[in-house]
């Protein structure tokens, strides 16, 4: 019986259809139809005006509620926390990264209990075993002078902003800034506390949230002079866009620690606008003038606050606010006069 050798790649040659004008065709409109759709990709992520709905991972134009792109890939966690315990307890990475350490965070700290994962406590021979591991973890984290220098300048800023109050947002720009002024040689011939106190004056100040130079001296390790001295430098030397304290900026919080109505600090407000309109805020300490507006304003909505009261608390002489308010209304009444002027 004759037998005939077939080899199976010739017979899937031989019975696959050549490709005719049909196939060419089908492929030149897949081709387009890849084309627009890059189009239409290209042209969604140009527009800034589409909502993102996270819950289906979708695009939708607000005006006509059409879905531009969907199937968006979900970086969140797979499960759901509904209190800080219960996230604490299904999370399965460590802290983000952050300035406000010296080695943002990404070393091991090992606790100072001396318990196991069970809570017993430790034998005696365990326990001079992981003191030993804490001093040569804690000699690695600072392997040289910068990093010793750094950790103890973010401790004093971590501190200081507790104590002003002051957000993380301006804490991790006071970190930034002292980075940049060791980075950039700045320290020598000035003492750590100096610069650190600096960072959070001048990065309390580009946040919009200002402290007085005596509010900063009060919770840091070094006088005014060398505040003052210190901030100049470093401000100049790193090309800080510090524009001056608007006394506006202070209006909140004082008038929250003063307990007084919203009344009060919207004629404070008021008088703050015109002054800066004529111009007489020029050459004077913002602190006065919010000081001294918030007593006019009392005055003018006849509130009980005394020129004692608004000194403790803004730390400015009563002199100051006596003179400052003064010439708030006096100014006050110059453009009331104006106004009635170009009335007649």
């Amino acid at each position: 019986m004759d037998t005939k050798h077939v080899d199976w790649r010739s017979m899937r040659d031989e019975s696959a259809p050549a490709a005719g004008p049909e196939a060419r065709q089908s492929g030149d409109e897949r081709d387009e139809g890849e084309a627009e759709t890059e189009s239409a990709e290209a042209a969604v992520a140009e527009r800034t005006d589409l909502v993102y709905d996270e819950q289906h991972g979708e695009w939708v134009d607000p005006e006509t509620g059409e879905i531009l792109r969907e199937d968006e890939i979900d970086r969140g966690p797979e499960w759901r926390a509904f209190d800080a315990a219960e996230r604490d307890q299904k999370s399965r990475v460590g802290s983000p990264t952050t300035t406000m350490m010296h080695d943002k965070g990404l070393s091991t700290n090992i606790g100072w209990q001396n318990k196991d994962a069970y809570g017993n406590s430790l034998s005696t021979g365990q326990r001079q075993k992981m003191q030993r591991l804490r001093t040569w973890n804690e000699r690695f984290r600072t392997r040289d002078s910068k990093e010793r220098n750094l950790k103890q300048a973010l401790g004093e800023v971590e501190r200081m902003g507790s104590a002003l109050g002051l957000p993380d947002t301006v804490r991790e720009t006071a970190s930034v800034i002292y980075r940049r002024a060791l980075d950039d040689d700045l320290l020598p011939g000035r003492s750590i506390e100096g610069v650190a106190t600096a960072a959070i004056y001048a990065a309390a100040r580009q946040a919009g949230v200002p402290r007085s130079l005596d509010e900063v001296r009060r919770v840091s390790r070094v006088d005014k002079m060398e505040l003052t001295r210190t901030y100049r430098y470093v401000s100049r030397e790193l090309g800080l866009d510090m524009k001056p304290a608007d006394p506006a900026q202070y209006l909140p919080r004082f008038v929250s620690e003063l307990d007084v109505s919203d009344d009060v600090e919207r004629r404070a407000r008021s008088l703050l606008d015109n002054a800066k309109r004529q111009g007489i805020h020029s050459g004077k300490s913002p602190v006065g003038l919010a000081a001294a507006a918030i007593y006019a304003g009392a005055l003018l909505a006849d509130e009980e606050l005394t020129q004692s009261e608004v000194s403790d608390v803004t730390d400015i002489s009563e002199v100051t606010i006596r003179n400052r308010y003064r010439e708030l209304l006096e100014a006050t009444q110059k453009s009331g006069e104006r106004a009635v002027g170009s009335t007649a």
